[in-house]
């Protein structure tokens, strides 16, 4: 009889970047979802995301817990940082509050693995993500931070692959109220589905 595998949470940003990440936890773990991003706007494009998230999750046979949108305690942990370009100061800081309280909320629950899956994106320094989710972990005593790169090994490619399969909505920035989307309008989108 083999041992019972580990529980992790999983903190994800929205199901394209979870498709990869969570099929590859599947296989050694227990996986939660977690999703926790308050930094997501407006209020349509959050919804729609968890909304996504939760169905891929569910669907997958995975537990789903959503961190409510608390928009003012994400503000206040980025407040000075908003003219930051994409991938500056502002980036750490939201990396930083989320994986937070992905690791508070492991800890309250019993949860002794989190990990995230920010690093399958070439958008996102893996490297900043890894280290911030290990110093998260060292602070908390019982607590430990898989510091997997989702993105190597073609994980960017497979979940690519498994959003489509899956007919997920795609969007096409990270949300934050403060980046400009590509069509040069802040915090809104206009993302297709692939």
């Amino acid at each position: 009889m083999s041992a019972p595998r580990e529980t992790v949470l999983l903190h994800a940003c929205c199901a394209v970047c979870a498709g990869y990440p969570l099929a590859k936890l599947l296989t050694d773990y227990v996986p939660v979802v977690y999703f926790c991003n308050p930094n997501i706007y407006p209020a349509e494009e959050y919804e729609r995301r968890r909304d996504e998230c939760r169905r891929h999750a569910l669907a997958s046979g995975c537990a789903f817990v959503e961190d409510g949108p608390d928009a003012d305690a994400w503000e206040q942990a980025v407040r000075g940082l908003e003219a930051e370009p994409e991938g500056g100061r502002r980036c750490a800081a939201c990396f930083r509050h989320r994986l937070a309280r992905t690791a508070a909320f492991a800890r309250e629950k019993g949860i002794g693995l989190f990990t995230t899956t920010l690093t399958v994106s070439p958008h996102k320094n893996s490297a900043l993500i890894l280290a911030v989710g290990a110093e998260l972990a060292a602070e908390k005593p019982g607590l430990v931070f898989l510091p997997e790169n989702f993105k190597k090994r073609d994980g960017f490619k497979q979940t690519m692959a498994i959003a489509k399969e899956q007919g997920f909505y795609r969007q096409n920035f990270c949300g934050c109220r403060f980046r400009a989307a590509p069509d040069g309008r802040r915090g809104e989108t206009q993302a297709p589905n692939i």
